[in-house]
Formats: structure tokens, C-alpha cells, sequence
């Protein structure tokens, strides 16, 4: 409905228009007045909040599936209602790639995603074709507190209170499950988790879970920074499904009578897995990285040694200025997840004293290496140093208590061919200049 100012000749009027005007009003005010009771149209009333006596609640725990964003596994809360035949599940961290700037949010760390309803058959239905594993677990919760649950799931789910703001660690499926249950125990679920002390880290669990596509795996355990290496409570590694299905198990809580019980009641297994379960812990990188490191900082070196053939040299030139290249870019990247967005994880990341976005500045300098009479600038001979000294402060960081973080496999990656390079400019810089007399 559009708005606009009435103009003074439209707020004019005869008297007698105005006089029919009202009569016209009081007719219809008349008639509908006189119109008999049942036929007045009424709202249908809103069906009443189902009893606890008649609902049954479960937690509903999925496998890991095959792509990378399936990896961390999922869960929901299972509402059954034995009154009227219904068995709903509440799912959280329901997201859209149609959704409005959905990439450019995600980028930024400004998800949001949604909670959404659905009959278990239907999912049951999507996780059988996704060959996923499907685990319920029914808790022994008083009919007070199974009503209240649901009653607050159906105010979530409806379209103005559905959405909200996504964390990878903070707020996913998981912990939204978690923090609904403890609503209605009291915190009783939230206190003992708390008190739990684990040996794991957020990257040790978000590393081991999508290490099976090495790529992702590799990006995550880069992007991450030293937060992400604290040690974690019980409470805060139930972020992931499968963990915090086994932790329900040894959750007791007390009853109205305050007698101690078993949060679970029973459990079923709904189906069985098609695809493989999630790894028991993350990959060991440390060897690999450190062999290809050396080898690759050897080739360098040999190929700076053989000079005298293009070969060599381009093989030095071909093999050094990628490398600036990824170098630098991934420090972009990784500086841009700290400065631009709200990815906490990867904030005050070490990794950045390894890819040093100035390594971009020597591109030029390891492109022209290919020439025969090679000699880099001496501010080149400078930023070499300046890298390879920050890449080596990185390992240095390690002994200094309190600013740990678990960055070894890409020290013994990154350092030695930083290393080489230092050393084959600064040999360069010795031989003597071509135009000399």
C-alpha cells in the first residue's frame, strides 16, 4: 500500500456528501448487527499444546556422510507424539546455497542458517540415500519437561524465530541440540559436560573428521590458528554429533523425586552406514612434510649450484617462483581471515610468519633467475633474509610458554626451501657483477 499527502482540494467535501457518507456507514454497521450469531465467520480454535504424557523424546544422532560439509555428521531432537501418530524431527544447522549472498557471507564468518521440522521419514529417507548411519537414543525425561521441550521446538521452528547465527564451533547442530536439552534439565547436561577435562582441541576433532578429502583437511588445519589448539572442556567438544552422543550416555540426572537416573533410556540403531565411519584421529603429517620440505629445499640448492645450464636454471626458476607465489597468496588469505572476518579459529595464525604475503615481492626476483648472469637486487638479498627469519621464528615459538600452537608439520614444510632461497640469493649476490671491468 503506497502512501501519499492529500492535496488541499481533496480534503474538501460538500456537507450533503458527508451526510450520505455517514448514513451509508450506520446501514452497514446496521445489517452486520443484525446478521444472527453462527453466522458470524470464527477463527478455528488452535489445537492444544499435546500433553507430556503422550510425547516421547530422543535424540537422533547421522553418520558422517562422503562430502566434506557431511563430514562432521549431524544431529536433531526426535519429538514423538503417541496421540496423534507424529513423529517430528527438530533438525538445526539447515543451510541454503540459494540463500541471498550465501558465499559472501560464509566467507566473511556471517552465517546464517536455520532450524527446520520434518517428518522422520523424510529423513530417514535423505540419510538412507546418503548411505549414513542413523542412531536414536529416548531420554528419561518427566512428561513436564518432554512438554516444555516441545513446546519451545515448535516456537523455534516457526519462520520468525528459526534462523540464526552459525558457528562452526559455538552454535552447529550439536550445540544447539545440547543447549536445548539442558533448558529443560536445568543445567544439568551443560555443569557435568563442563567439568569434564579432555586431552582434544578443536583441530584435533575438525581435522580428524574431514581429513578423509585431503585438500579440506590440509586447508583446515592451515586456516586454524592457536585458539583453536586449546584444550578442550567436555562441554565444548560436544560440538561434534558423534561425541556427543556417547557423552549422553554417561550423563545422570535426577528425577522429581530427586533420585539419580540415567539420561538415556535405550537406544536403537535406525540403520546402519554404507560409507566409512569418521577416522579415530587426525592424520600425521610431520614426516611427509619434513621429506618433502628437505626435498624440495635440496633441489633447490642443486639446482642453483648447476647455474652454468638453462636447464638448471630454469628448473631453479620454475620451482622457486610458485612457490613465492603460493607463499604469498596463502598469506593473503590467511591475513584476510584474521583482519575481515569473523573466523575466530583462524585469527593471530602463526602460519602467517611461514606464507608471508611479501614473498609476492620476490616473484620478480625468482623469475629472472633464468638469466645466466643472475644478479638479484640488494633489497631483494634483504626481504630474503627478513622471510626466512620469521619462517624460523615459527619454530622458535614453540618453546615460548603460552604461545603454542600446532603449526610443526608446516615449520618442517615451509622452513627449509624459505632456507634455500635465502641462500641461493644471497650466493648470487657474491658473484661478481657481469659489467664489471
Amino acid at each position: 500500500m503506497s502512501l501519499r499527502k492529500s492535496r488541499p482540494g481533496e480534503r474538501r467535501g460538500s456537507g450533503l456528501m458527508r451526510q450520505a457518507l455517514f448514513a451509508f456507514v450506520v446501514l452497514l454497521a446496521t445489517l452486520f448487527t443484525a446478521l444472527p450469531a453462527q453466522a458470524q465467520p470464527l477463527l478455528a480454535p488452535a489445537p492444544p499444546a499435546p500433553s507430556g504424557d503422550t510425547l516421547s523424546i530422543s535424540v537422533l544422532t547421522f553418520g558422517p556422510g562422503t562430502i566434506y560439509w557431511e563430514r562432521f555428521g549431524h544431529n536433531a531432537i526426535l519429538v514423538r507424539d503417541s496421540a496423534r501418530g507424529t513423529a517430528v524431527a527438530y533438525n538445526y544447522g539447515m543451510f541454503d546455497f540459494k540463500q541471498k549472498n550465501f558465499m559472501l557471507n560464509f566467507a566473511r564468518g556471517y552465517m546464517l542458517y536455520r532450524m527446520a521440522a520434518d517428518p522422520l521419514e523424510a529423513d530417514l529417507d535423505l540419510y538412507r540415500y546418503e548411505g549414513r548411519w542413523v542412531q536414536e537414543q529416548r531420554l528419561n525425561l518427566s512428561p513436564q519437561q518432554r512438554a516444555d521441550l516441545n513446546a519451545f521446538l515448535r516456537w523455534n521452528a516457526r519462520p520468525e524465530n528459526r534462523n540464526y547465527r552459525y558457528d562452526y564451533f559455538l552454535s552447529n547442530c550439536s550445540t544447539k541440540v545440547r543447549d536445548a536439552l539442558d533448558q529443560v534439565l536445568g543445567g544439568q547436561l551443560n555443569r557435568q559436560l563442563q567439568s569434564q577435562t579432555t586431552p582434544y582441541s578443536y583441530r584435533y576433532d575438525a581435522v580428524r573428521l574431514v581429513s578423509p578429502d585431503l585438500f579440506a583437511g590440509l586447508g583446515m588445519d592451515l586456516a586454524l590458528g592457536p585458539k583453536a589448539d586449546l584444550p578442550q572442556s567436555g562441554l565444548q567438544e560436544s560440538f561434534v554429533p558423534m561425541v556427543l552422543m556417547q557423552q549422553l550416555r554417561q550423563i545422570r540426572i535426577k528425577d522429581a523425586d530427586g533420585q539419580e537416573q540415567p539420561l538415556v533410556a535405550g537406544e536403537t540403531r535406525l540403520m546402519e552406514a554404507q560409507v566409512p565411519d569418521d577416522p579415530p584421529q587426525p592424520p600425521d603429517w610431520r614426516l611427509p612434510f619434513l621429506l618433502i620440505g628437505l626435498a624440495c629445499a635440496g633441489l633447490l640448492l642443486l639446482l642453483n649450484h648447476g647455474r652454468r645450464f638453462f636447464a638448471a636454471r630454469l628448473g631453479f626458476a620454475a620451482l622457486a617462483s610458485p612457490y613465492a607465489l603460493a607463499c604469498g597468496l596463502g598469506g593473503l588469505i590467511l591475513l584476510a581471515i584474521w583482519t575481515l572476518t569473523q573466523h575466530w579459529g583462524g585469527w593471530h595464525n602463526e602460519n602467517l610468519l611461514l606464507l608471508n604475503p611479501a614473498s609476492l615481492l620476490l616473484l620478480p626476483t625468482w623469475l629472472l633467475a633464468v638469466r645466466r648472469h643472475w644478479r638479484p637486487r640488494p633489497w631483494a638479498g634483504r626481504l630474503a633474509t627478513i622471510i626466512a627469519a620469521l619462517a624460523a621464528l615459527a619454530l622458535l615459538l614453540r618453546l615460548v610458554p603460552g604461545c603454542y600452537q600446532g603449526n610443526l608439520p608446516w615449520i618442517l614444510l615451509l622452513l627449509p626451501p624459505h632456507l634455500a632461497l635465502l641462500f641461493s640469493c644471497r650466493a648470487a649476490l657474491k658473484l661478481p657483477s657481469p659489467d664489471a671491468a
